[in-house]
């Protein structure tokens, strides 16, 4: 279920044997203590009265349970935010075994504590993606829900300070150099990484922030790990958002069919909107002459990639992830698109197209100075999902995905490759999110997004279970709704504060009304 900043380039990578799991979890604990380092002088906390659950998760011992206790503390990196290391079993079939620690960081809710629900825990996307870089980038848009929540964050298994995946040249290096190197620097640790089992980590988390209940707010990929939670702990669910949800019901190779479908439909309402409203228009006269231009760039490109400074180059399948990138960001990325599309195609310069594409950014680019994003993306999805193809399955899923766009499935066809190879299996070929008994889970879908395709949502709501999955819809350009829609924002936050799900079929409009 990848949907992050879309990886570069897919190629496969082979396997080998996993290593000695004692020598990589004392290397990781070692990064986990570099990071995990908190200012000395201490401050005074205002007085609140902090929760306490009595329901602890089944079967782990009460040294992690009753007997473990978040030790908050100025974060080093982010002023004004506290940070902890959550320990929970590095293996949940031996759960008296070894452990890791968890990094979280939190902000503390500012309203009275009268008023306070508990804690709202964030994932941002990915697979892949730090919450504790992601929760200060974005906190701005969810600022509103701090007068309620303590709003908080974490790496996920094998995300930044959490069990880092390194796939790169060295056991240090943050890179991604193929299943080889991964096996190699953290083959001992793969089998640990994966949904499931952070859903599990969730849970342990929920208890030692006091709640009875979990509270969330999951973004893109989040909405899986959000629906796989409530598959497990139905019983444990509180008020859970699942904004711009993936599609449970697809396995990785259609999911990545749907997602260049709509990447493509993205781009032929940009390329419309270029031809009736901005002179000049580098796509042309429509839709179809966008394509065609497109496609020549793109053999231009393959012959003589343009350069973009720093002795880089921009190749065809760098073009289409840049295009993606603007994209995402639904109409507010259509100007500098346009701009940056001018640019390359009449002056061969890539820089504009570029760097727009790293400057405008979305809720799935958080980075640290340690980020593996890419590591840690290919490690969860190969770990979520089982599908391992033949070589000759490989050659149809490509054909498949490329003939769904002429702009953008040449680029996105390599991602069959991701897992091709990989050294241990995946878990399902999609995932369990029925969750019959749960509370309402709130699932919102935008109809114009790139990323998770609308349907994706449909699904979503209807997997979870009647009674269950209740679906919000956006008339929406773009990879998600939330603050940018003030119909869907107002819905969520009554939601978050109430527990008041809206009525079925409920409709906000947009941009695309």
């Amino acid at each position: 279920m990848s949907d992050a900043h879309r990886i570069r380039s897919h190629g496969p990578g082979l396997s080998v044997g996993a290593r000695i799991i004692a020598v990589v979890v004392l290397v990781v604990i070692g990064a986990v203590a570099a990071w995990f380092q908190h200012d000395a002088p201490g401050r005074s906390a205002e007085p609140r009265t902090e929760f306490t659950a009595s329901n602890p998760p089944a079967g782990l011992s009460a040294a992690l349970t009753t007997g473990q206790h978040l030790r908050w503390s100025h974060c080093t990196a982010h002023t004004g935010y506290d940070c902890a290391a959550m320990k929970a079993p590095l293996d949940y079939r031996k759960p008296d075994g070894r452990t890791i620690d968890v990094a979280l960081i939190r902000r503390k809710a500012t309203g009275p504590n009268a008023r306070r629900i508990g804690s709202l825990v964030f994932n941002f996307g990915g697979p892949g993606v730090s919450g504790v870089s992601g929760l200060p980038e974005f906190l701005n848009g969810y600022m509103p829900l701090l007068d309620r929540y303590d709003l908080v964050s974490f790496d996920p298994r094998g995300v930044g300070a959490t069990i880092p995946v390194r796939c790169g040249k060295t056991a240090d290096d943050t890179g991604y150099d193929g299943a080889d190197a991964c096996a190699q620097h953290s083959g001992a640790l793969l089998p640990y990484i994966g949904t499931s089992r952070t859903a599990r980590d969730l849970d342990l988390m929920r208890y030692l922030l006091g709640d009875e209940r979990l509270h969330y707010f999951g973004v893109s990929y989040g909405t899986a790990l959000g629906a796989v939670y409530a598959h497990l702990y139905p019983s444990h669910v509180g008020r859970l958002v699942l904004e711009a949800s993936v599609d449970p019901t697809e396995d990785l190779v259609e999911e990545e069919v749907s997602q260049v479908k709509a990447v493509q439909a993205a781009f032929d309402r940009f390329a419309a909107h270029c031809a009736a409203r901005i002179r000049h228009c580098p796509t042309g006269d429509g839709p179809e002459e966008a394509a065609r231009r497109m496609v020549r760039l793109a053999d231009r490109l393959e012959k003589k990639p343009a350069p973009v400074g720093g002795g880089r180059n921009l190749d065809a399948d760098a073009v289409a992830h840049a295009i993606s990138d603007h994209l995402r960001l639904g109409t507010d990325g259509w100007s500098p698109l346009a701009k940056a599309l001018t640019a390359l195609i009449d002056h061969n310069d890539g820089r504009l197209l570029s760097k727009g594409a790293d400057d405008l950014g979305s809720a799935d680019r958080a980075a640290t100075p340690r980020d593996n994003n890419r590591a840690a993306q290919t490690a969860i999805t190969c770990a979520d999902s089982s599908l391992r193809p033949s070589v000759e399955r490989l050659d149809r899923d490509e054909a498949r995905i490329k003939a769904a766009s002429p702009v953008f499935g040449a680029a996105w066809s390599t991602i069959i490759y991701l897992c091709y190879g990989w050294p241990f299996d995946g878990e399902r070929v999609t995932p369990q999110v029925n969750a019959d008994g749960a509370a309402p889970v709130l699932v919102v879908g935008g109809t114009g997004d790139p990323i998770t395709p609308y349907p994706g949502a449909r699904h979503m709501a209807s997997a979870l279970g009647d009674g269950v999955g209740v679906l919000l819809t956006a008339e929406e350009e773009g990879h998600g709704t939330y603050p940018q829609n003030r119909c869907v924002t107002e819905t969520v936050d009554r939601y978050l504060r109430t527990g008041h799900t809206p009525a079925p079929g409920t409709v906000c409009r947009g941009n695309m009304s």
